[in-house]
């Protein structure tokens, strides 16, 4: 089993790699936001990227998947009704990400 010390050097370098792959800018923006504010779904992250950049929903939609379930920094949150999800930043992450962001 691994200890939380190295579960957190695991994650940091998926981040780090996730974001070394970045030519636009979009993936730190997405970071960048749920810094920022927490809490959002994907059509809140899509109304916010798309006053910056030309991407399209289903390319929002894939991103937060993906630091959802590969990197596995957010907590994913269903609506009662099931048809939306809300996803939100792990708290033990955030001095993490915040960090990888900066200098990253």
């Amino acid at each position: 089993m691994r200890s939380p010390g190295e579960i957190k050097r695991i994650i940091e370098a998926r981040v780090s790699t996730y974001l070394e792959r970045d030519t636009t800018g979009i993936r730190r923006n997405i970071l960048r936001l749920f810094l920022k504010i927490r809490s959002l779904t994907v059509a809140e992250i899509y109304e916010i990227l798309i006053r910056r950049f030309t991407i399209s929903y289903h390319a929002v939609a894939s991103m937060v998947g993906i630091i959802a379930s590969k990197l596995g920094i957010l907590r994913v949150r269903k609506s009662p009704d099931g048809l939306t999800s809300t996803y939100e930043l792990k708290e033990q992450y955030i001095d993490l990400v915040t960090r990888i962001v900066k200098t990253a």
